[in-house]
């Protein structure tokens, strides 16, 4: 009767500490997508700062383009 009751409670713990280590998980992944979440959108603003800024160069190389 002792093998199977420790069996068990083993098989408990073993299934306790997956679900510990997968709460973890669920939070670092969340932290993860936050800051994906951040970067893209520093990485959008970034892009529409430089088409912004490149226009009026852009604008500029045109005409003195067709000057030549």
């Amino acid at each position: 009767m002792f093998w199977p009751m420790l069996a068990i409670a083993l098989a408990f713990c073993g299934i306790a500490v997956l679900g510990v280590l997968a709460a973890r998980v669920l939070v670092e992944v969340r932290r993860l997508a936050r800051q994906v979440a951040e970067s893209s959108a520093r990485i959008t603003r970034a892009a529409e700062e430089l088409e912004q800024a490149a226009s009026p160069l852009a604008g500029q190389a045109s005409s003195t383009f067709r000057k030549n």
